[in-house]
């Protein structure tokens, strides 16, 4: 799975992200998966709508445009329980519970990407 480095251009915060492009990576998601690490997402794209079965941790989905701004943020979504979408959003990014406000981030906010050096 392919890793960049987003920045959030509103804060100037860093935030490591894996990708999930291609069919199998975005169908299994953070399933069956350890809590990711603070300031650490996985990017599930194209995705406008998530579920949490077989999760195993609570997280924050934040929904994208395009662009990478921020159209929805949806906070601790409990594992098996929880659904969650965002029609016009293009990506999501999923990351342990609590990570969206320890961040900072709020709708409207820009991610740009980075590569890892």
């Amino acid at each position: 799975m392919q890793t960049k480095t987003f920045i959030i251009e509103s804060s100037n915060t860093a935030l490591t992200v894996h990708l999930a492009t291609t069919f199998w990576q975005r169908f299994c998601g953070l399933m069956l998966r350890r809590p990711l690490p603070p300031a650490t997402a996985l990017l599930i794209a194209p995705c406008n709508s998530i579920h949490m079965c077989f999760m195993r941790f609570a997280i924050d989905a934040v929904y994208l445009d395009k662009q990478g701004s921020i159209l929805k943020i949806t906070h601790h979504l409990r594992p098996w329980l929880g659904l969650s979408a965002c029609w016009h959003a293009h990506s999501v990014l999923e990351m342990t519970a609590g990570q969206a406000d320890a961040l900072g981030l709020q709708k409207g906010q820009t991610f740009i990407i980075k590569e890892l050096k």
